[in-house]
C-alpha cells in the first residue's frame, strides 16, 4: 500500500480558534506542592522555622541542594524569541506560550519539572551571563528558538560556562530524531546507511546539527544547501559556521544549487522554508528517501513526493512518519539528569537515536520508521540509553 493511501487513514485534527485560545487562558503551567501545608505543624516544617535547618545545612554543604531542593531535576527552557516555530523573530513575550508548551512536554513525557525563561535581550553576552547568574536555580538548560548563527555561539559558551546538561533542541533534538528515522528507513530497505548520498536543504540550526550527526553516524557524502546554493569551500560569502561545515561536507565538490545536488541523491532532508519542485525529487536515485520537515508547509507535499520516493516523512501529524523533537528531548534530559551528567555528548545523542528506533521493533515499516510521539515507551528508552552512554563516556559527576 502506498504512503499516499496510508495517509488518507491518518486522522486529521481540526482545530478552532475558540478551542485553541481557551486552552491557553492563564497559561499551561502551574506549581504544585509536594509537602502538606494543612496544619500549623506542617507549615512550620515546610517554611519557618523548620526550613532554616535545611538552609543552614546547604550553606555548610552546597551539594545537599540536590537532595533538598528541586534544582537537580529542574530544566529551564530558555529563549530570546528570535526564531520561534515558523513565526520568526516575534520577541520573548510572544514566544512564552511556546516555551510553556515545551515545559509541559518535559513534565508529561519525562516527569521532569521545567519552567520557561524568556529573555528580553538578543545579546549573546547578556544571555550567557544571565544563565551563569541563575545557575543555582536549575539543573539543566534547554535552549529554544534562538536564531542562527547566534545559537551556535550561545550554546557553545553556555556549555563551557555551566557544569550541567545544556542542549539547543532546535539543533540536536531535530538531529537525533532525523538520524533515528533515517536508520529506520535504511533498515526497511536493507541498505547501508554509510553509502547514502544525502542532501540537506537548510543551513540554520537544524541543518547544521543534522549534518554533524549524520557525519558522526558514518555518512560521508553529505551536501548542504543554503539560500544561495551548495555550501562549498570555494564560496566567499560563508559565515564561520558554514565555512567550517564546507570543509567537512560535499566530498564530490559539486557546485550550483538544488538541481545539481539532488540529481542521483538517495536522501533529501528539508529543514528550511524553501520549496523543492517535483521534478527535482523525480531526479533522485531509485528507492529515494524524502524527509520534508518544514511546518506547516513541507518543502514538497508528501503526496507529491510519494510518486517518486519509497519512504517519505514530514513534521506533520496528519501523514505517516512524523519526525517530532518530542521523541528526543524529554528522554535525553531525563537520562542526563539521572546519570548526573555534566554535559550532553555526541555519543549520548547517537545513543538516543538508537533508542528511539528500538521502540519501533517489529512494527518497523515504510510508513512507520519512528514511533509515535505519543508512545509512552519512548522517553524511558531514550533516558536509559543516554544515561548508560553518559556513564560509559565518563561525563558523570
Amino acid at each position: 500500500m502506498s504512503l499516499v493511501t496510508e495517509a488518507i487513514n491518518v486522522p486529521k485534527v481540526e482545530l478552532t480558534d475558540e478551542e485553541i485560545f481557551a486552552a491557553h487562558v492563564g497559561g499551561k503551567l502551574s506549581v504544585e506542592t509536594t509537602a502538606p501545608l494543612d496544619t500549623q505543624r506542617a507549615l512550620s516544617i515546610a517554611y519557618t522555622p523548620g526550613v532554616a535547618q535545611v538552609s543552614r545545612a546547604i550553606a555548610a554543604d552546597e551539594t545537599l541542594a540536590d537532595r533538598y531542593t528541586w534544582t537537580n531535576r529542574l530544566v529551564v527552557v530558555v529563549s530570546d524569541g528570535t526564531a520561534v516555530l515558523g513565526l520568526g523573530d516575534i520577541g520573548p513575550r510572544a514566544s512564552l506560550p511556546v516555551m510553556e508548551g515545551k515545559s509541559a512536554l518535559f513534565k508529561n513525557f519525562a516527569g521532569l519539572n521545567s519552567i520557561p525563561l524568556v529573555l528580553d535581550t538578543k545579546d549573546p553576552d547578556e544571555i550567557v551571563e544571565t544563565l551563569i547568574r541563575l545557575r543555582p536555580s536549575f539543573g539543566a538548560v534547554n535552549l529554544e528558538d534562538i536564531s542562527a548563527p547566534r545559537c551556535f555561539e550561545i550554546e557553545k559558551r553556555v556549555i563551557e560556562a555551566l557544569d550541567c546538561p545544556v542542549m539547543h533542541d532546535d539543533q540536536h533534538g531535530t538531529a537525533i530524531v532525523v538520524l533515528a528515522a533515517l536508520k529506520g528507513a535504511v533498515k526497511v530497505q536493507s541498505r547501508d546507511i554509510t553509502t547514502l548520498k544525502v542532501v540537506i536543504s537548510g543551513a540554520g540550526a537544524a541543518g547544521v546539527a543534522c549534518a554533524n550527526i549524520l557525519l558522526a553516524a558514518g555518512i560521508s557524502d553529505v551536501i548542504v544547501l543554503d539560500s544561495k546554493g551548495i555550501i562549498s569551500g570555494e564560496r566567499s560569502d560563508l559565515n564561520d559556521v558554514k565555512a567550517e561545515l564546507a570543509a567537512r561536507t560535499n566530498p564530490r565538490d559539486l557546485h550550483g544549487g538544488a538541481i545539481e545536488a539532488l540529481e542521483g541523491a538517495d536522501v533529501f532532508l528539508g529543514v528550511s522554508a524553501g520549496k523543492i519542485p517535483e521534478e527535482l525529487i523525480a531526479s533522485m536515485a531509485p528507492e529515494s528517501i524524502v524527509f520534508a520537515l518544514s511546518n506547516p508547509d513541507p518543502e514538497i507535499h508528501p503526496e507529491t513526493a510519494s510518486k517518486y520516493a519509497a519512504i517519505v516523512a514530514t513534521g506533520r501529524s496528519d501523514f505517516p512518519n512524523q519526525i517530532n523533537n518530542v521523541l528526543a528531548f524529554p528522554g535525553v534530559f531525563k537520562g542526563a539528569l539521572d546519570a548526573g551528567a555534566r554535559r550532553i555528548t555526541e555519543g549520548m545523542k547517537l545513543a538516543a537515536a538508537e533508542a528511539i528506533l528500538s521502540v519501533v521493533g517489529d512494527e518497523l515499516a515504510a510508513d512507520k520508521i519512528v514511533p509515535s510521539p505519543l508512545d509512552p515507551r519512548v522517553a524511558p528508552a531514550v533516558a536509559e540509553a543516554v544515561a548508560a552512554a553518559a556513564h560509559a563516556e565518563g561525563v558523570t559527576s
